[in-house]
C-alpha cells in the first residue's frame, strides 16, 4: 500500500513516536439529558438535566458543543457558537426532542453534515445550517407531543425554517500545523435572497474538573482550577493564553475579532435553582451578554474558564464570509499566526484526498466515492471521549450532595466499570454513548482507514473495567446489564482478518488477548441465558428492541419464558467464531486444537437442539421457518408464529473449514471425526460436515441445503422480507396477517408489519423492528450467503425474487442485497436518493442534495431514512459494502 503523508500519521502514532490524534472531535453532541448527568432519585435522566439547563449547568462528566474538538482528556475544548440576532437562546449545541417529548422517541431537530475527516484528525469538514429566523423550539415540542405514534414526526424542515432559503450555511473546516497546533476555519455562506447579520463565536472553556470537592482527582479530575486570560500576541490579533495544570499552556488567536469575551464554566445556580451564585460569571455568561444586551455577565478584567471571540457579521446575499482562528500550543507561531494558514489547509486537503485515493477501491463512480467518503467522514466524526466512573457516580462527589438511592438503582452492580476512553459513537446527539453490539459494527468500515483504532475498539470492551468479572460485556449506560447479541468474537475476527490483509502482517497478540476475555463471556452466555441446560437460549432484549410479541427485556406478563430462536442462533454464531478463531491461534500453538474441538461440539449441540429439540425445536418443518417458542407453566409448548428476522438468524450460523486447515490441525480432525462417527444424531439435521463441497470446503450450518432453500424462498420473497432497498425486519405477510397471541382472559397481544417509524411507545418509541431495514443484520446475512457459496459454489441457486423465475447462485443474491443497500444513498434513474423520500428540498436543492445522512433504519418499501439521522455507526457500514462490491 501507497504510503501517504497521512499514513505515516498513523504509523508513527502506532509505534507512539507521536500523538496526532491528541486533538480529535472528541466532544459529544449532546451532553445534557444522558444517564451519567442524572443524579436524580427517579432515573429520570431527561427530566432531571434538559435542554433548557444545558446552556447554565456544568457538566459532571463531559462536554458538548457545536462542531467541536478537544484534546483526548478533554480538558480544553473548542467549539463554534452563532447567533441569528433573532433566536431566545445562542446557538452553541444541537437542539433535539427529548425520550418523553418526541412521538417516536427522542430526536435531533438540527441540520448538520460530517463532510470530511482523516484518522489522525490533521484535515476535518463539518457543515451546520442554521436558520435565520427564531429557532422553533416551542413549535418542534408542542407539535410533536400532539401526534401520535401512527403520525410521522414533525421536522425542523416542516416549520418553515428554511423556507425562501432563509438560512445559513456554516462550514467549519479544521487543519493541523501540528499535533497540538490546529487552525479553524468558519465560513458563513447566506443562502437567502437578502443581507443577513450573525454573530459567530469561537469558544474555548475548559472542562470544569474542579467543582466537585476532591483534593486530588482520580483520573479526569483535576482539582486545581485552570485558568484562561486575554494577552497581547504583539502582532495586531486578539489573543487569549489557557493555562492548565495538567494540559498545559495553550493559545488563541483570533484574526480580525471584535471582542474577547470572559466568563466561567461555572453553574448558574440563582437561574436553575434560586440560589446564590458563587461567582458572578457563569457558563451562561455569554449567552446572556450576547442574546440579553447583560454587559454585566462577561468579565471585565479578562479572565476565566470560558471565553469566546465575537464576530459581527453582515453576509451578503450568496456571498461567503470567513473567520479565522488559531489554537496552539505553541507561544510563537513563524511571523503572524496566520501566515501559513491557506497553505496549511491546502496541504492537509491535498493530503486527504491522497489519502483517500490510496483507500477507495478503484472504478467507484462519483457518486459512490461521494458517498463512501462522507460515510468515513462520520465514522470518524463520532468518536468521543466516554467518562463514567461507576464508583463515583454511585456514591456521590465529596462536593456535591449524595445521590439518593442510587447505590440500588440503575447498574449499580456495575461498580467495577471506570470509563475514560475516546470510544466509536453509535451517534453523538441521540446515542452519546458506546453500545457494545453497535461498536462491533463500527469497527469494519473504521478498519479500512484506521485499523489500530478498531482493534483498539475491541480490545477496550474487554478490559477489566469494561467487562464485568462475571464476563458480561456492558450494553449501553441505560442499562449496562442489558443482553446485547454476542458479536464480539465476529468482528474481532474481522478486523484481524482487515489489518492482517491491508498491513500483511497477522496482530496474532490482539487476536489472541481479545479470545480470552471472550472465554470468559462465552461461559457468561452458557451459565446465564440457557435456562434449562438444554442449549436452546432465553437471550432477552438482544438488541432487536420490539420485533416480538412480547417485551423480552422484562418479565412475561404470566408464568413462562420464551426460547429464542434468534438467541440461540446468536449462540451458534457465536461458537463459530471462537471455532474460527481457535483455527487461527492454532497456526501457533497447538493448545488451541482442544478449545476447536469443544466449540465444534458446542455448536453440533445448540444446530441439533434447534432443530429436534422435544420433537419440536425451533424449526417448523410445515413452515420451514424457525420461530421462538413459548413454554408455559403446564409444560406447553407453543411457537410463536411472526415471521421476523427471528427466524433468519438460524443462517448466519454458518462457516466452512477448508482441506488445507484439517491437513493442519491432525489432532482437532481426529476428534472431530470420532464426534460425527459416535454422535452421529448431533448431526442429523444440519448440513453434512462430511460430505466435501467446492474446492474441498467442508461446511458447518445448522440449515441443511433443504432448509437453506425453504428459508430462502422467504427472505427473497418481495411480498415477504425481500425490499428493493435490502431485507425487512418482519415480512410484509403480516401488513394484511398480523399475528396476535391471546392470553386467558382475553389480553391479546400483536405483531404486524410497520414499515417506518414504531407503533408503540417500546423502547421510548424511536426504534422499530417491525418492518424496516436494518444495516447490522442484513449485513450479515449478506456474509452468510458468501459463505454458503464458498461451501456450494455454483451448484445451488435459488430465484430472486421468488417466483420470479431468474435463478442465481448465492453469491449473486450477496451481492445484490449489498447494491440495494448502497442504492439507499445514491441517486437513482430519476436523481433521486431513497434515503430522503419525498422530501423534496432534500431532493432536488443543490445546496443540499448531494450532502449524505446515514440513518439508523429505512422505510421497509421505499428506503427513506428513519430513526436517529447521524446514525454513521453501524450503517457506516455502507463504506465496507461499497469497497467491496460491484454497484454495476
Amino acid at each position: 500500500m501507497k504510503q501517504t503523508a497521512e499514513h505515516q500519521r498513523l504509523e508513527a502514532y502506532r509505534q507512539r513516536q507521536s500523538n496526532w490524534k491528541n486533538w480529535g472531535p472528541y466532544l459529544s453532541e449532546r451532553a445534557w439529558g444522558t444517564v451519567r448527568e442524572d443524579y436524580s432519585g427517579t432515573g429520570e435522566a431527561w427530566d432531571y438535566f434538559p435542554h433548557d439547563h444545558a446552556r447554565s449547568r456544568a457538566y459532571r462528566w463531559n462536554e458538548d458543543g457545536l462542531a467541536g474538538i478537544s484534546d483526548r482528556n478533554q480538558y480544553l475544548c473548542f467549539a463554534l457558537a452563532l447567533w441569528n440576532g433573532n433566536d431566545g437562546i445562542l446557538k452553541e449545541r444541537m437542539f433535539g426532542l427529548t425520550g418523553v417529548e418526541g412521538n417516536h422517541g427522542e430526536d435531533v431537530k438540527e441540520y448538520y453534515y460530517y463532510l470530511d475527516s482523516t484518522p489522525t484528525h490533521s484535515y476535518m469538514k463539518m457543515l451546520y445550517k442554521y436558520p435565520q429566523g427564531a429557532f422553533p423550539y416551542a413549535d418542534l415540542v408542542g407539535e410533536n407531543q400532539r401526534r401520535g405514534f401512527h403520525d410521522f414526526e414533525y421536522e425542523l424542515m416542516d416549520t418553515g425554517a428554511f423556507d425562501n432559503n432563509r438560512y445559513f450555511d456554516v462550514t467549519v473546516e479544521y487543519a493541523k500545523v501540528g499535533e497540538n497546533d490546529i487552525l479553524a476555519r468558519i465560513n458563513v455562506t447566506n443562502r437567502a435572497d437578502e443581507a443577513a447579520d450573525i454573530t459567530v463565536l469561537p469558544t474555548l472553556w475548559f472542562r470544569n474538573t474542579w467543582s466537585w470537592g476532591y483534593e486530588a482527582g482520580p483520573m479526569g479530575d483535576v482539582p486545581e482550577k485552570p485558568t484562561m486570560r486575554r494577552i497581547d500576541d504583539g502582532k495586531g490579533h486578539l489573543a487569549l493564553q489557557a493555562d492548565h495544570p495538567a494540559s498545559g499552556i495553550y493559545y488563541l488567536y483570533a484574526e480580525a475579532a471584535d471582542n474577547l469575551l470572559f466568563t466561567e464554566n461555572e453553574t448558574n445556580a440563582q437561574r436553575l435553582f434560586g440560589l446564590e451564585n458563587a461567582t458572578p460569571y457563569v457558563k451562561d455568561g455569554i449567552h446572556n451578554y450576547i442574546i440579553h444586551d447583560d454587559a454585566n455577565a462577561v468579565n471585565p478584567d479578562n479572565v476565566g474558564t470560558k471565553a469566546a471571540a465575537q464576530y459581527t457579521l453582515t453576509v451578503p446575499v450568496g456571498e461567503t464570509v470567513s473567520v479565522r482562528v488559531r489554537l496552539t500550543n505553541a507561544a510563537a507561531p513563524t511571523a503572524t499566526p496566520f501566515a501559513d494558514f491557506e497553505a496549511t489547509f491546502e496541504k492537509r486537503l491535498t493530503e486527504a484526498d491522497e489519502f483517500y485515493a490510496v483507500v477507495q477501491r478503484d472504478g467507484l463512480t462519483e457518486d459512490e466515492s461521494r458517498v463512501q467518503r462522507q460515510a468515513f467522514a462520520g465514522m470518524l466524526w463520532t468518536k468521543q471521549l466516554y467518562y463514567y466512573d461507576m464508583e463515583q457516580w454511585l456514591y456521590g462527589d465529596p462536593g456535591t450532595p449524595a445521590p439518593y438511592g442510587r447505590r440500588y438503582g440503575r447498574n449499580h452492580e456495575w461498580e467495577h466499570l471506570h470509563n475514560f476512553d475516546i470510544i466509536s459513537m453509535p451517534d453523538k446527539w441521540e446515542y452519546p454513548w458506546y453500545a457494545g453490539w453497535d461498536l462491533a459494527f463500527h469497527c469494519l468500515p473504521l478498519a479500512l482507514v484506521d485499523p489500530d483504532f478498531a482493534k483498539r475498539q475491541m480490545l477496550l470492551l474487554t478490559r477489566e473495567w469494561y467487562q464485568h468479572p462475571n464476563g458480561q460485556l456492558p450494553a449501553y449506560e441505560w442499562a449496562f446489564g442489558d443482553v446485547n447479541p454476542p458479536v464480539h468474537a465476529w468482528a474481532t475476527r474481522r478486523v484481524y482478518e482487515i489489518d492482517a490483509e491491508m498491513n500483511g502482517t497477522p496482530d496474532r497478540d490482539f487476536l489472541e488477548e481479545v479470545f480470552h476475555k471472550l472465554l470468559l463471556n462465552f461461559t457468561w452466555w452458557v451459565n446465564r441465558k440457557d435456562a434449562d441446560g438444554n442449549n436452546i437460549f432465553q437471550g432477552g432484549f438482544l438488541g432487536l428492541d420490539n420485533i416480538s410479541v412480547f417485551d423480552r427485556s422484562k418479565a412475561l406478563p404470566f408464568d413462562g419464558h420464551i426460547d429464542q430462536s434468534d438467541g440461540t442462533a446468536w449462540m451458534a454464531f457465536y461458537c463459530l467464531e471462537m471455532l474460527n478463531m481457535s483455527i487461527e491461534l492454532a497456526k501457533e500453538s497447538d493448545v488451541y486444537e482442544g478449545l476447536a474441538t469443544k466449540f465444534f461440539e458446542h455448536f453440533l449441540r445448540i444446530a441439533h437442539a434447534m432443530a429436534s429439540l422435544g420433537g419440536t425445536g425451533l424449526w417448523d418443518n410445515e413452515d420451514g421457518f424457525f420461530y421462538d417458542v413459548l413454554h408455559l407453566h403446564d409444560d406447553s409448548v407453543i411457537p410463536l408464529k411472526v415471521r421476523s428476522l427471528v427466524g433468519l438468524m438460524p443462517m448466519i450460523a454458518v462457516e466452512t473449514i477448508g482441506k488445507a486447515t484439517l491437513d493442519r490441525m491432525p489432532a482437532f480432525a481426529r476428534r472431530v471425526d470420532w464426534f460425527l462417527t459416535n454422535r452421529p444424531y448431533l448431526a442429523g439435521e444440519m448440513a453434512s460436515f462430511h460430505t466435501p463441497g467446492e474446492n474441498q470446503h467442508q461446511i458447518l450450518s445448522i440449515l441443511s441445503q433443504d432448509g437453506l432453500e425453504k428459508v430462502l424462498r422467504y427472505m427473497l420473497d418481495a411480498s415477504e422480507f425481500l425490499s428493493d432497498y435490502g431485507i425487512r425486519s418482519v415480512s410484509k405477510f403480516h401488513e394484511a396477517n398480523p399475528y396476535t397471541f391471546y392470553l386467558e382472559g382475553g389480553a391479546a397481544f400483536s405483531v404486524s408489519y410497520q414499515p417506518a417509524e414504531s407503533e408503540s411507545g417500546l423502547f421510548g418509541g424511536n426504534s422499530n423492528w417491525r418492518g424496516p431495514i436494518w444495516f447490522p443484520i442484513n449485513f450479515l446475512l449478506i456474509e452468510s450467503l458468501e459463505k454458503f457459496y464458498r461451501y456450494y459454489g455454483d451448484e445451488v441457486t435459488v430465484e430472486m425474487p421468488t417466483g420470479s423465475g431468474n435463478r442465481v447462485t448465492l453469491k449473486a443474491a450477496a451481492d445484490e442485497l449489498s447494491r440495494r443497500l448502497i442504492c439507499l444513498f445514491l441517486r437513482d434513474e430519476n436523481g433521486e436518493r431513497p434515503v430522503y423520500g419525498g422530501v423534496r428540498t432534500l431532493q432536488d436543492d443543490p445546496h443540499w442534495r448531494d450532502l449524505i445522512l446515514f440513518n439508523e433504519y429505512f422505510h421497509g418499501d421505499n428506503g427513506a431514512g428513519l430513526g436517529a439521522a447521524h446514525q454513521t455507526g453501524w450503517t457506516g457500514l455502507v463504506a465496507y459494502l461499497i469497497q467491496h462490491v460491484d454497484n454495476a
